[in-house]
Formats: C-alpha cells, sequence, structure tokens
C-alpha cells in the first residue's frame, strides 16, 4: 500500500525560506515546519524573524541578511547551514515589486528588481547544490507569478523577472534533477500580502481580481499549504521544471 502520509512528511529535511517575514514566505516556513522540518528563516528585518520563530518554536531558526547581496553570500550560505546543517529545502520567496510605469522605469529600480527577484534565487540555489548532491536529494521552490505570462500595468520590471523565474527553473531542472534535486515554481494569483497591498487596499479592483478566476475569490495564504508542500517533499519526486498555478483559475480563463 502506498505511504500516502510519509511521502509529505519532512522530518530530518531543513528547509531556507528567504522571505520569511512576511506573506507567502512566512506561511510557507509555518507549513514546512508543521510538516517536520527543521526551518531557517532569512530575511532583513529582524523582529518579524523573532516572531516566526517564536510561532513555529522549536526547530526553527532564523538569519538576517539579504540576498541580493551576492558579495555577502558565501557568509550568508554558512550562516544559513549553522543552525541545522546544509539545506535540503530552499524556498525562494523573497521579492520586490517597484510598480513602475514602463515610461517611468529607473536604472536603480531595474536593477533592484532583477537583483533579487531572479538573480538571488538562481545564485543562493547554487551555492546550496553542493550539498544538496552530498545527499543525493533537494527541493528548489522559486515564486513565479501570474506575470510569468501576463503583463500588467506597472509591472515591466517584475514581469520580466517573473518570466525569468519560469526558465531559470527549467534550467536548474535541467542542470541538476539527475542528481535528486528537483526545481519548481509557484505561481501565486491575488493573495492578501505586503507585496499586493495597494491592490488589496482598492476593493473594486479586488474585486474585480476575484471575477476573473475560476474559484470566484481570490487566495488566502492557507492556499499555499498543499502546493508549497507538495514541491518541498517525496510527493513530487518526479516533478521538476514545473511552473504550478496557485491563482483560483485566473491564468485559465
Amino acid at each position: 500500500m502506498a505511504d500516502t502520509k510519509g511521502m509529505f512528511d519532512l522530518t530530518g529535511r531543513v528547509a531556507l525560506v528567504t522571505g520569511a517575514s512576511s506573506g507567502l514566505g512566512r506561511r510557507a516556513a509555518i507549513t514546512l515546519a508543521a510538516a517536520g522540518a527543521q526551518v531557517v528563516g532569512l530575511a532583513r528585518r529582524q523582529d518579524p524573524l523573532c516572531d516566526l520563530c517564536a510561532e513555529i518554536g522549536a526547530g526553527s531558526a532564523y538569519v538576517v541578511g539579504d540576498v541580493a547581496d551576492r558579495d555577502a553570500l558565501p557568509a550568508l550560505v554558512a550562516a544559513v547551514s549553522t543552525p541545522f546543517g546544509a539545506p535540503d529545502i530552499v524556498v525562494h520567496a523573497a521579492g520586490i515589486n517597484t510598480r513602475q510605469a514602463a515610461d517611468d522605469v529607473t536604472p536603480e529600480g531595474w536593477d533592484a528588481t532583477l537583483a533579487l527577484n531572479l538573480s538571488a534565487p538562481f545564485f543562493l540555489s547554487q551555492a546550496l547544490v553542493p550539498a544538496m548532491k552530498a545527499k543525493g536529494w533537494g527541493r528548489i521552490v522559486s515564486f513565479a507569478s501570474l506575470q510569468t505570462t501576463r503583463a500588467f500595468p506597472g509591472g515591466i520590471a517584475y514581469g520580466a523577472t517573473k518570466a525569468g523565474i519560469a526558465q531559470v527553473t527549467r534550467a536548474m531542472a535541467e542542470a541538476w534533477s539527475r542528481d535528486g534535486i528537483t526545481a519548481n515554481a509557484i505561481g501565486p494569483g491575488f493573495f492578501p500580502t505586503e507585496l499586493t497591498q495597494a491592490v488589496f487596499a482598492d476593493p473594486d479592483r479586488a474585486a474585480r481580481n476575484a471575477a476573473q478566476t475560476c474559484i470566484g475569490r481570490n487566495g488566502t495564504v492557507e492556499d499555499i499549504d498543499g502546493p508549497i508542500l507538495f514541491l518541498c517533499s517525496n510527493a513530487s519526486t518526479y516533478v521538476t521544471g514545473q511552473v504550478l498555478m496557485v491563482d483560483g483559475g485566473f491564468t485559465a480563463k
């Protein structure tokens, strides 16, 4: 009989979650910890990380750092590997959206968006892969977006990075899946997070987005639990190089 419960069990695994101070990153950390993983939250703000670890309890730790700072990457990898050992799982949830219209995009805004949303997930994964290869098991999960395939106003830099996430996910799968490391991405629809405050602050806009889905509502943070656990566990052993849209059917219409 198939071990349907065991395939989702993360006991003995170490998960690193970037952007764990808020939103879907925070929720991912809580979900993976509930499945048995030891979790390291990584973000730039200490107080929310402290609150996260207080909520999770034993088996959690945090590191304050900036994943977009490439010069600091070796020290950052050492720091996140200290509490429980090298991560088996990395969830790339850190991100920004400058919401600059195409005519107003600045080089600074463009570079900052690419550095955090696209470059950091690759280079951090690259740095963590040797330890995963040594174990013959690893999970890389990045965050794509509705803007991976669709253009939204004020989203040219953000959308470029999220389209890039789809391709870098496929390329990482091609490079590393023979070593037991899967690489996938989740494409959330509209969820109430710090990154989408501007959307949910406009009730009419939020309602229009909900109406665009097949399900008829916007997402809640709990809606990410199953997909993130699936992609981080043995349940997805033969799934790699994919973007799983968790959008209530927004992109199906």
